[in-house]
Protein backbone atom coordinates (compact mmCIF):
# COMPACT_ATOMS: atom_id res chain seq x y z
CA UNK A 1 0.00 0.00 0.00
CA UNK A 2 3.24 2.09 1.10
CA UNK A 3 4.41 1.61 -2.34
CA UNK A 4 1.10 2.71 -4.32
CA UNK A 5 0.89 5.97 -2.44
CA UNK A 6 4.41 6.69 -2.89
CA UNK A 7 3.94 6.24 -6.67
CA UNK A 8 1.16 8.59 -6.62
CA UNK A 9 3.11 11.24 -5.43
CA UNK A 10 5.94 10.66 -7.27
CA UNK A 11 4.05 10.97 -10.65
CA UNK A 12 1.49 13.83 -9.71
CA UNK A 13 -1.23 14.72 -11.51
CA UNK A 14 -1.72 13.47 -15.02
CA UNK A 15 -5.60 14.19 -15.63
CA UNK A 16 -5.92 17.01 -18.69
CA UNK A 17 -7.65 20.26 -16.77
CA UNK A 18 -10.91 20.67 -17.65
CA UNK A 19 -11.70 23.39 -20.80
CA UNK A 20 -13.36 26.25 -20.00
CA UNK A 21 -17.01 26.45 -22.26
CA UNK A 22 -17.02 29.43 -24.90
CA UNK A 23 -20.87 29.72 -23.91
CA UNK A 24 -22.46 28.16 -21.25
CA UNK A 25 -25.94 27.14 -21.16
CA UNK A 26 -26.74 30.62 -18.52
CA UNK A 27 -26.01 32.70 -21.49
CA UNK A 28 -27.18 30.84 -24.57
CA UNK A 29 -31.02 29.27 -23.10
CA UNK A 30 -32.26 32.89 -22.59
CA UNK A 31 -30.81 34.26 -26.13
CA UNK A 32 -32.80 30.96 -27.60
CA UNK A 33 -35.61 31.88 -25.24
CA UNK A 34 -36.02 35.48 -26.48
CA UNK A 35 -35.82 34.36 -30.04
CA UNK A 36 -38.54 31.57 -29.56
CA UNK A 37 -40.90 33.51 -27.86
CA UNK A 38 -40.41 35.97 -30.64
CA UNK A 39 -40.52 33.89 -33.81
CA UNK A 40 -42.18 30.78 -32.79
CA UNK A 41 -44.75 32.32 -30.17
CA UNK A 42 -43.30 30.54 -27.59
CA UNK A 43 -42.81 26.80 -29.32
CA UNK A 44 -39.87 25.49 -31.77
CA UNK A 45 -40.83 22.24 -32.87
CA UNK A 46 -37.81 19.57 -34.14
CA UNK A 47 -37.79 16.93 -36.19
CA UNK A 48 -35.05 14.79 -35.68
CA UNK A 49 -33.98 12.64 -39.03
CA UNK A 50 -30.91 10.13 -38.39
CA UNK A 51 -29.93 9.47 -42.10
CA UNK A 52 -27.24 6.87 -41.21
CA UNK A 53 -24.97 7.57 -38.37
CA UNK A 54 -23.31 5.90 -35.69
CA UNK A 55 -25.82 7.29 -33.43
CA UNK A 56 -23.19 9.71 -31.31
CA UNK A 57 -24.53 12.17 -32.57
CA UNK A 58 -28.22 11.59 -31.43
CA UNK A 59 -26.71 10.97 -27.62
CA UNK A 60 -25.79 14.29 -27.47
CA UNK A 61 -28.95 15.60 -29.13
CA UNK A 62 -30.34 13.51 -26.02
CA UNK A 63 -28.21 15.26 -23.77
CA UNK A 64 -29.68 18.47 -24.76
CA UNK A 65 -33.26 17.49 -23.27
CA UNK A 66 -31.08 16.41 -19.88
CA UNK A 67 -31.95 18.32 -16.51
CA UNK A 68 -28.81 20.40 -17.03
CA UNK A 69 -29.19 21.80 -20.82
CA UNK A 70 -33.10 20.80 -20.70
CA UNK A 71 -34.47 22.62 -23.67
CA UNK A 72 -37.73 22.53 -22.87
CA UNK A 73 -37.74 25.02 -20.35
CA UNK A 74 -36.73 27.74 -23.29
CA UNK A 75 -39.55 26.27 -25.24
CA UNK A 76 -37.79 23.77 -27.80
CA UNK A 77 -39.24 20.24 -28.12
CA UNK A 78 -38.88 17.05 -30.53
CA UNK A 79 -42.06 16.07 -32.26
CA UNK A 80 -42.69 12.85 -33.91
CA UNK A 81 -43.86 13.54 -37.35
CA UNK A 82 -42.63 16.13 -39.74
CA UNK A 83 -45.87 17.95 -40.36
CA UNK A 84 -45.74 19.76 -37.15
CA UNK A 85 -41.98 20.92 -37.04
CA UNK A 86 -40.62 24.10 -37.30
CA UNK A 87 -36.56 22.76 -37.63
CA UNK A 88 -35.64 19.41 -39.62
CA UNK A 89 -32.28 18.46 -37.62
CA UNK A 90 -30.43 15.46 -39.79
CA UNK A 91 -27.33 13.68 -38.63
CA UNK A 92 -24.85 11.15 -40.49
CA UNK A 93 -24.45 10.40 -43.91
CA UNK A 94 -27.13 10.39 -46.36
CA UNK A 95 -27.53 6.59 -47.27
CA UNK A 96 -28.83 5.35 -50.22
CA UNK A 97 -31.88 3.55 -48.15
CA UNK A 98 -32.88 7.10 -46.19
CA UNK A 99 -32.26 9.45 -49.26
CA UNK A 100 -35.81 9.51 -50.64
CA UNK A 101 -37.02 9.09 -46.92
CA UNK A 102 -34.86 12.64 -46.37
CA UNK A 103 -36.74 14.18 -48.94
CA UNK A 104 -39.86 12.97 -47.88
CA UNK A 105 -39.76 14.36 -45.02
CA UNK A 106 -38.69 17.70 -45.99
CA UNK A 107 -41.60 18.29 -48.50
CA UNK A 108 -43.79 17.22 -45.42
CA UNK A 109 -42.24 19.77 -43.41
CA UNK A 110 -43.98 23.41 -43.58
CA UNK A 111 -43.07 26.69 -45.02
CA UNK A 112 -40.66 28.22 -44.10
CA UNK A 113 -38.08 25.46 -43.52
CA UNK A 114 -35.04 25.36 -41.31
CA UNK A 115 -32.46 22.68 -41.91
CA UNK A 116 -29.81 21.96 -39.67
CA UNK A 117 -26.93 19.09 -40.62
CA UNK A 118 -25.61 18.07 -37.24
CA UNK A 119 -22.32 16.31 -37.08
CA UNK A 120 -19.36 15.89 -39.59
CA UNK A 121 -21.07 13.10 -41.13
CA UNK A 122 -24.44 15.07 -42.24
CA UNK A 123 -21.77 17.87 -43.29
CA UNK A 124 -19.06 16.68 -45.29
CA UNK A 125 -19.77 12.36 -45.20
CA UNK A 126 -17.50 12.36 -42.35
CA UNK A 127 -15.61 9.00 -42.35
CA UNK A 128 -18.11 7.55 -44.10
CA UNK A 129 -17.27 10.24 -47.02
CA UNK A 130 -19.14 8.99 -50.70
CA UNK A 131 -18.80 5.04 -50.55
CA UNK A 132 -21.20 2.41 -52.23
CA UNK A 133 -23.59 2.54 -49.55
CA UNK A 134 -24.17 6.59 -49.08
CA UNK A 135 -24.92 9.42 -51.07
CA UNK A 136 -22.64 11.65 -48.95
CA UNK A 137 -23.67 14.58 -46.88
CA UNK A 138 -27.26 16.32 -46.73
CA UNK A 139 -26.89 18.95 -48.65
CA UNK A 140 -26.53 16.91 -51.84
CA UNK A 141 -29.78 16.11 -50.59
CA UNK A 142 -31.82 18.87 -49.54
CA UNK A 143 -30.87 22.89 -48.74
CA UNK A 144 -29.03 22.85 -45.74
CA UNK A 145 -29.35 26.37 -43.26
CA UNK A 146 -26.70 25.49 -41.04
CA UNK A 147 -23.63 23.58 -40.75
CA UNK A 148 -22.87 22.01 -37.04
CA UNK A 149 -19.01 20.41 -37.56
CA UNK A 150 -18.07 17.78 -35.06
CA UNK A 151 -17.86 14.22 -34.22
CA UNK A 152 -20.22 14.45 -32.31
CA UNK A 153 -21.14 17.72 -31.93
CA UNK A 154 -21.63 18.75 -28.42
CA UNK A 155 -24.73 20.20 -26.72
CA UNK A 156 -23.61 23.52 -26.51
CA UNK A 157 -22.22 23.60 -30.09
CA UNK A 158 -26.69 21.59 -31.33
CA UNK A 159 -27.95 24.67 -28.85
CA UNK A 160 -25.67 27.20 -30.82
CA UNK A 161 -26.50 25.67 -34.39
CA UNK A 162 -29.98 26.45 -33.15
CA UNK A 163 -29.59 29.38 -32.50
CA UNK A 164 -28.19 30.25 -35.25
CA UNK A 165 -31.13 28.57 -37.56
CA UNK A 166 -33.90 30.35 -35.48
CA UNK A 167 -32.15 34.07 -35.95
CA UNK A 168 -32.03 33.35 -39.50
CA UNK A 169 -34.29 36.01 -41.41
CA UNK A 170 -37.50 34.82 -42.83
Amino acid sequence: MQRILRKIFKVGKITEPLGKAEQTIDVLGPKLDRVVKKRFQGSLAIRQVDAGSCNACELEIHAMNNPYYDLERFGVHFVASPRHADLLLVTGPVSHNMEIALKMTYDAVPNPKLVIAAGDCAVCGGEFGRTYATVGSVSQVIPVDVLIHGCPPTPTDLIQGILMAVGLPE
